[in-house]
């Protein structure tokens, strides 16, 4: 007879030092429930309910192998490096296979036949780096430790490497599209993807990435073994990874690549022709407002269907390989190069009703490009993912508005009458937000606009950070409102430190940020998902404006608009949702443990007033709601004296 998951957990938790956590409990009959009955869970764990633990185990439980997908690396590493080894090493002697392994793309490994032959359309750019100096001695380290790994059994994974850029990093990797495979690579026995892979067959658990799970289960291309069901943590970004990983991009600049790539291999006027359809691709581009096309200029859609047809013509140019004559390196990614210009080319050539294409502009360091993305992913995911597997979605955010239905929708699980077979679950948080957080809601600030912060809402910014005396976190909507609250906060209350995104690298941010109480923090979007600080070093969350999509968003107001078409609600259904689930991370970095108080901060009076209000609120974690500035200040010195 096999033994319960609850009991499971319960040993598992004694063992780690832990307590019994009712909605961890809850969450882990759950997913077995889920797993058993193969019907899709959609499952809400506030923060500190143990929801890896409580997926864990009856991951472990189940009698085929089941694959865990996270949206961070910061919690794939967690996973590997922490919870794993522990609930193993506590659920010894048991009788289950706890066997796992993680899988990343294979750009997150360094590539032995870069490091010891090099790629030979590679050397001049190699022999410019060798003569840049810190460039050079940082790559020639990461060859050394790639050689060591190897040598010693490692994983050559790029979390494990000495300390890098991501321009060093590409020097010791490659994509899949430039890899030479196993089977023609002088290195394959080594490869450390190929390796991870290997490990991945013979493990019950396999963790990854949702960009890896959906290239895999969307894209079709196999990743991963074969495995039952899934648990996706972070779910609340899954749509977004997923449209990232299905997104397109084409400069003028990659075609030039391709071309002069090419030109090494093919004998004929082929790489020439190509060549000149980048040209012509630049100059549709120059003529080109950025933003979203709906139609395809005509200059535009003649320059495109030149770069694909010139690059179908270069593939077929390039000599054919033997398996006799061994890989060429150089040839394999100069073909694999072009493949990719015109497979981009040819979606955007043709430009479907179900892809959105847009022009972004460039900058100083990098040149305009067009892109592509899907409108939508709900039905690629409910066509080649919920319908084959058993899937779990984990968050601490996927009811919004009071509900699971919206997130359900955006997933595939429902739509129109046609649903699969679905439950949604809320197992709560161990926190007492109505009695730990207030929501205070600045009703009396004008409503944001479009010339930068009003002197108000500064005002509202340097009074409420002085209560607190420091110990507060700004999340802005843009760059430009974060330096300005920054500068205000700066000249008024020179007695705190006061730091803004861009300073220094985000983790010498936080700890600075945790190590000095007196200190405030103001940043944009990674700090409104990715930031945790327990403790007196956060009492006080200010959010500055609903965070609603930029209204020139190409994607987000194709959905929108595409939503109103079919007779939906586009706000609510697309801006609303997406503010929804950003205001629900942001004001979630106020309470982290049992202990932590603190206030949270909107100073956008709509969230008061405007019809959409009442979503937004219900989205959030249940605190106890206030309009009165003097009671939000009054609490912040309260929490201030008691920290000292």
């Amino acid at each position: 007879m096999t033994t319960p998951v609850s009991e499971l957990l319960a040993d598992a938790v004694d063992a780690l030092g832990g307590s019994t956590r009712e909605g961890q409990v809850q969450m882990a009959e759950a997913v077995a429930d889920a797993f058993g009955a193969k019907q899709h869970l959609l499952v809400q764990a506030g923060t500190g309910t143990g929801k890896s633990l409580a997926y864990l185990v009856p991951a472990l439980v189940h009698d085929k192998r089941v694959v865990v997908a996270t949206a961070t690396l910061a919690l794939q590493h967690q996973l590997v490096e922490r919870d794993l080894p522990r609930l193993v090493k506590a659920l010894k002697g048991r009788k289950l296979d706890t066997s796992y392994a993680v899988l990343k793309g294979r750009s997150n490994y360094a590539c032995l036949h870069r490091i010891r032959e090099g790629v030979p359309d590679d050397q001049g750019t190699l022999t410019m780096d060798i003569a840049m100096g810190d460039m050079a001695k940082k790559v020639l380290e990461l060859r050394e430790w790639a050689d060591e790994e190897a040598n010693d059994g490692g994983t050559g994974e790029r979390d494990n490497a000495p300390r890098h850029t991501d321009r060093e990093w590409r020097q010791v990797s490659v994509t899949s599209r430039d890899c030479l495979t196993a089977a023609k690579c002088p290195f394959g026995q080594e490869c450390f993807p190929e390796r991870a892979k290997e490990k991945a067959a013979k493990s019950h658990l396999i963790v990854t990435n949702h960009s890896l799970l959906a290239i895999d289960a969307i894209e079709g291309i196999p990743m991963i073994p074969e495995y039952d069901a899934v648990v996706i943590d972070e779910a609340h970004e899954l749509v977004a990874r997923v449209t990232q990983a299905a997104t397109g991009e084409l400069t003028f600049t990659d075609v030039d690549r391709a071309a002069r790539r090419s030109n090494r291999h093919v004998d004929g006027t082929e790489a020439d022709d190509l060549a000149d359809a980048g040209d012509a691709l630049k100059a549709a581009m120059q003529e080109t407002r950025a933003g979203r096309l709906e139609t395809l200029p005509l200059d535009l859609a003649d320059a495109l269907i030149l770069v694909r047809d010139a690059a179908r013509a270069c593939l077929s140019a390039y000599p054919k390989q033997s398996s006799e004559d061994g890989a060429d390196p150089g040839l394999t990614q100069a073909k694999g190069s072009v493949q990719e210009v015109f497979e981009i080319a040819e979606r955007m050539a043709e430009h479907k009703e179900s892809d959105v294409l847009w022009l972004a502009e460039g900058t100083e360091r990098i040149p305009p490009r067009l892109c592509i993305a899907p409108l939508q992913v709900w039905a690629q995911m409910r066509e080649r993912l919920l319908t084959d597997k058993t899937v779990v979605f984990a968050s601490a955010t996927l009811k919004l508005g009071g509900d699971f239905g919206v997130v359900a929708g955006s997933l595939g699980l429902r739509k129109d009458d046609e649903e699969l077979p679905w439950r949604g679950l809320d197992v709560g948080s161990p926190f007492d937000y109505g009695k730990q957080g207030i929501l205070y809601v600045a009703r009396h600030l004008p409503q944001p606009g479009r010339d930068g912060m009003a002197p108000a809402v500064l005002d509202e910014i340097v009074e409420l950070i002085d209560a607190a005396d420091g110990r507060a976190l700004g999340l802005f909507s843009s760059r430009r409102a974060a330096d300005a609250a920054a500068e205000a906060v700066r000249k008024r209350l020179p007695h705190l430190t006061t730091l803004a995104q861009g300073d220094a690298q985000l983790p010498e941010l936080a700890a600075q940020f945790v190590s000095d109480p007196h200190t405030v923090l103001f940043g944009t979007l990674s700090l409104w998902q990715g930031l945790d600080v327990p403790g007196d070093t956060c009492q006080l969350v200010m959010i500055d404006r609903i965070p609603f999509p930029r209204p020139d968003d190409p994607l987000m107001s194709a959905r929108q608009q595409a939503a109103d078409k079919a007779g939906g609600n586009g706000f609510m259904q697309v801006a609303a949702t997406h503010a929804a689930l950003l205001l629900a991370q942001g004001t979630g970095r106020l309470i982290r443990t049992t202990s932590d108080r603190g206030v949270v901060a909107i100073l956008d009076p709509r969230l008061a007033t405007a019809r959409y209000g009442g979503f937004l609120k219900a989205s959030l974690p249940p605190m106890w709601s206030t309009t009165d500035p003097a009671i939000a200040r009054q609490a912040l010195k309260r929490l201030a004296a008691a920290a000292k």
